[in-house]
């Protein structure tokens, strides 16, 4: 990783740390409405299949409650893209809630955000078949105005991957 990156990432997880609240809440903030309309996967595998059904790659966003950041990227992009038809789906940072991983073995989201490498809250993958990521992650907050096109070109990245083949 290169020196700018790791201190832009360090920065954006300083940022996250500090919207949060401090204490007991931290450890068990509840859902809020946009994070309810956005399902959590409890099965990649499936997910994957039925993304793929439609023609679509599976987006899955790595999210962690009470973030501020997640909430934008989830409202103002995601579930727009989800409603557009693509197959959305999100894990947790800190949950212990179950989930099926890619060889179908039960695991709590937290281990498979940890498994994954994901270090930032947003996260967004794009995975195709053989449950291979098809485009760049697109990790943490960006200025508004390019978040949009970075998601647009992250999607058209992971089409045209799933077009090839």
């Amino acid at each position: 990783m290169r020196p700018l990156q790791a201190s832009r990432r360090h920065w954006l997880q300083w940022l996250a740390a500090a919207a949060l609240p401090a204490g007991p809440a931290l450890a068990a903030p509840t859902p809020d409405a946009s994070e309810r309309l956005l399902p959590s996967s409890t099965d990649l595998p499936r997910d994957l299949a039925a993304a793929l059904a439609r023609k679509e790659p599976l987006v899955v966003l790595a999210t962690l409650r009470g973030c501020p950041y997640c909430k934008i990227a989830r409202e103002h992009y995601l579930l727009p893209l989800q409603r557009a038809g693509a197959f959305v789906t999100q894990i947790h940072f800190l949950s212990d809630g179950l989930l099926r991983d890619w060889s179908g073995t039960p695991i709590a989201h937290g281990a498979l955000v940890r498994q994954l490498g994901i270090e930032v809250a947003p996260t967004v993958l794009f995975y195709g078949p053989g449950h291979k990521e098809v485009a760049e992650r697109l990790a943490g907050s960006y200025i508004p105005d390019f978040y949009g096109a970075y998601l647009d070109q992250r999607m058209d990245q992971a089409r045209a991957a799933l077009r090839r083949g």
